[in-house]
Order: C-alpha cells, then structure tokens, then sequence
C-alpha cells in the first residue's frame, strides 16, 4: 500500500464526517417458490403481491415462480434487514403451502422447457420484460436461469465524496469524478472479489438433476448430489452464469467512456448463434434482438455500474449521460442457513471491503489481468477451501491466505472509521469473524452446508427441503398486525391498477416499440464519463 493510501486510512479517524453514518445500500434478494413437496412451484404470481412490473418491493426475476423482494434505500443496516424481514413476513402470509427455497442453487424443476418465464402484463414495457426472458431461455437453458443470489447495492454519500475529493486535491466532487472513482471501486473488486466467494459462498453442492445430463468434474454424494470437496459457490463457476458467447468479450473497466465502448457492439451488432434463433416463432417474439447482448444486463458480471433509469430507458445511455449512481454485487450466495440470505454482519463486512476497494490503489485493467483473473476466480470456486491450492499472481504462486491476509489487515482502519461513525462495534467483528474463516476453512458457509449435508445422507435436497420449512415456520411465526396487513395490501392493490393503467393507454404496437427501444442512442457519451 502506498504512503499516500495510509494516509488517507488514517484520516478516516474521522468517520462520521466523512459520512460514512450515511452509507447507502439496498438488497435484492431472489428465491425459487416451492411447494409442501419441494417442487418448483406451478402457480402464478401470487395475486395477493400485487403486480410484479410495478409492486415497489415485490417483483420476480427470471422466472414466474422466482421472487425477488428489494429493500428502499437506506443509510442503516438495521433497517435494510428489518425491511427485508417485513416484507418476508408478509409474503409468507400470501403463500399458503408454498415456501422459498432457501439456497441459490435450485432443487427439482420440470422440464426446462416447463419452466415458466416471468408474466408481467400486456403493455410494451411490460411485454418486454418477458420477451427478454424468453431470449435467455433460448439462448442459456431455463434451468441456468433458476440460479437465485442476493444482489448488494451500494452507494457513498455527498459529504464522503467531498471528503474525498478534498483529500485528493480534486475540488469539488462533480459526477465525473464520482463515476471515474466508482470505476477505481469496480476494478479492485474484481481483483479481489474472490475473498468473498470463499468467505460467503454457500453453494459447494447441487441437485444430481439441475445438470441435465451435461458432463461434469463433480463427485457423487448421496443418491441425489453432486458436490466438490472444497468448492465454495459452484453457482459463481462453470455451472452457473456462465456464457462460451459472451467469453469473448473484452470488456474494459477502465472508466465509463471504455466500458460503454466495449459493449457498443455486444449490444448492437447481429451475433451469428442467434441471428438463427430468429425473433419470432409461432406468432411470439422469443428475443428482444439477435445481438450478443438483448439488453446491458445480459452481461453476467460479479459487479456492475448502475444508475437509476427512466421508464423505456437504456441502461447504458443512463449512464452516459448521468454517470454511475451507485454499485450492484452481484457474487453473493444465499446463506442457507439464514431466515433471510443475509445478515448484518455480513453487511457491515461488505461494506467494509467495498470502501476498501475504493480506496486502494486502482491501476488500469489489461486483457492479460482480466484473464489471469478468471483463471483465479474459478480455482477459489472449485477448490477454495483447498490446504493445496496456490493461485497464480503477477509474483508467482501464492496462497490464498497469504493473499488475503493483507486485504484484512488494510481493512482494519476502515473497520474501526466505520464502527466510529455508526456507533457499532459490528465492522470490527465482522472483520475478526473474516480473519478467522481465512485461517480456518471449516467456519466458511460452504464448510457448514457440507458438513450439514452429511448429517442429512449427503442429500442437498433433503438439507434444503428443512432449511427451508425451518424458515418458513418463521416467518409464519411472526404476527402481521392489521395495520400492516391493511398497508401491504393497499401497496399490491396500487401495484395492480398501476399495470392496468398503463395496459390501458397502450397505443403502440410492440414490434414499434422494441425498434424504438433498440435504437435509442448508446454513444457517444455527453460528459459524464
């Protein structure tokens, strides 16, 4: 770390005037419903949840039977999880029988071609939303696309960036320069993203069925699963997102002006594969294009750049012209073991190493880093929690604890500015607790749920069919007292005259729109960058 990093290390003494009491952040976290039997669920959307396109908190993902519940925005994490909670609580109360799955990876599902793709109305916004989804099917499986995870969003607040900028000589923080330094944020969290799949992974095991028959390195265990002795989250690895198209792509993250650049083409030009495919088949659009990429989220990424769109908007031309917002995580497992995936703890240790990120000092990526990188990534995937492995670095092969170590040690001031500031002891705990599972493999999550999984014939199925009804009874367990009964209806009614609206004053043809929506202008980019 260089002088001019400790420096800054130390000046966070001063926590709470950088405002780091105001951090903000916001979860989406994505479950499979099932059914009393474990099966995937074959109902629609809930009624009683209001409409996935416009409910503020309750939407779905990829499928119609995977929910995905989204926190506000909030400065505290106390508050996120206890949103996170109500929200749970009220959605176990509409449900009946059904209950969310409580891993990532998935448990028995029908055929892939049976499993439903989200439903969100007949207007053109909401009509696109499925034809998107029908474009992944097509393109990756359904099956790929019942993966579930918690997605983090994260964001610093005016009086850290001037802070900051001040530090940094840099005047006054303009969204320029917010945007560049989100991109330093970015670049470091892919360098070091892998200490948080070995430390939260939760998925070193899955259903014999989800491979559908493909070929495979894993082990047998049980009559039903499929593991690796030392995998940390095969979800993040070769069996979850993951795409031999998009492989080429080179995308840079070195700025926005880069990063838009390199997924121009990606988003615009026909790509081969799926020029075949066709956009239509029997009288349905099943791709909103026949690029590599339909929309910017197709991209799979551990953490992407994001900001706040308008209805119809393009991502990326959100960006370009208002600069990045805030950050999405997107590596994080469920945590089988918890009611709600998350905790606070491991909260405040990711906001701890998001900052950490931020901070230290960002070179520039290469195609060659990029690619030494994912060599990296999918060795602490499949074998992280290995006394054996070594990791190839720019200095030769190193353990994974040799490597980790420092990033904890650098992280312990921003821990301790952290706790100050927000009048906590938790950052510091979180952080210890951290140090601990780098030394020792067996407090990881993955550990736990194999070690669980033994107890229970080695059946993932069977460890997660309990997790899931312990949960389950939980939530159920919890009152839900008139008045918040009365409010979370009252939101699903709104939720559901809202879509109707729009359905309603619908005068474009959806061929019309999804031309008018593809053609709208990615580049060049007007001063954001």
């Amino acid at each position: 770390m260089d002088k001019q990093t400790e420096a800054r290390l130390r000046a966070l003494e001063t926590g709470a005037e950088a405002g780091l009491n105001q951090l903000l952040r916001g979860i989406e976290k994505e479950s499979l419903r099932v059914d009393a039997a474990s099966e995937l669920a074959a109902t629609p959307h809930p009624v009683c949840l209001g409409s996935p396109l416009t409910h503020p908190t309750i939407t779905t993902d990829f499928s119609e039977a995977q929910l995905e519940l989204i926190t506000p925005v909030s400065p505290s994490a106390q508050e996120t999880l206890a949103q996170l909670r109500d929200t749970h609580r009220f959605v176990y109360h509409c449900l009946g029988e059904e209950r969310l799955w409580a891993a990532s990876m998935p448990g028995r599902l029908p055929e892939d071609s049976a499993i439903p793709v989200g439903r969100y109305g007949t207007s053109n916004v909401g009509m696109a939303k499925t034809v998107y989804r029908r474009g992944l099917g097509v393109r990756y499986g359904r099956t790929m696309q019942t993966i579930s995870g918690i997605h983090y969003n994260f964001s610093l607040p005016d009086a850290f960036w001037t802070w900051l900028a001040e530090e940094e000589g840099q005047g006054a923080p303009d969204q320029a320069y917010r945007t560049r330094r989100y991109f330093d944020l970015i670049r470091n969290f892919r360098r070091h993203s892998w200490l948080l799949l070995y430390l939260f992974g939760a998925s070193p095991a899955v259903y014999e069925g989800f491979l559908r028959g493909r070929p495979h390195q894993l082990s047998k265990r049980g009559a039903d699963t499929l593991a690796l002795p030392y995998a940390t989250s095969l979800r993040m690895g070769g069996l979850g997102y993951q795409s031999d198209a998009q492989a080429t792509l080179k995308v840079s993250y070195n700025g926005l002006a880069p990063y838009a650049r390199t997924l121009h083409g990606a988003l615009t030009q026909p790509y081969g594969p799926y020029e075949r495919y066709g956009l239509e088949r029997d009288g349905e659009f099943i791709q909103l294009s026949t690029s590599l990429l339909q929309i910017e989220n197709e991209f799979y990424g551990t953490i992407r750049p994001k900001r706040s769109i308008r209805p119809g908007e393009r991502a990326l031309h959100a960006l370009g012209e208002r600069g990045v917002e805030y950050v999405e995580v997107r590596c994080m497992d469920l945590n089988p073991f918890l009611p709600l995936g998350i905790d606070e703890p491991t909260i405040q240790f990711l906001d701890t190493f998001l900052l950490l990120c931020l901070l230290l000092p960002s070179p520039e990526d290469t195609p060659e880093e990029i690619a030494q990188l994912a060599v990296m990534h999918r060795a602490v995937v499949e074998r992280g929690r290995d006394p054996a492995l070594r990791l190839a670095t720019a200095k030769g092969q190193e353990t994974l604890q040799s490597l980790g170590q420092p990033l904890l040690e650098a992280a312990r001031p921003l821990a301790q500015a952290l706790d100050r500031s927000q009048h906590t002891a938790g950052h510091s705990a979180a952080l210890d607790a951290a140090v601990a599972a780098l030394a020792d493999p067996s407090l990881t999550p993955s550990a736990a749920v194999l070690s669980e999984m033994a107890r229970m014939d080695d059946s993932f199925l069977t460890l997660t069919q309990a997790l899931s009804d312990q949960h389950r009874e939980t939530f159920r367990a919890l009152a839900l007292s008139d008045a918040e009964r009365v409010a979370q209806a009252r939101l699903a009614v709104l939720s559901l005259e809202e879509q109707a609206a729009l359905e309603a004053k619908e005068t474009q043809s959806f061929a019309d729109y999804r031309v008018a929506y593809l053609q709208q202008p990615l580049l060049p980019l007007t001063g954001a960058a």
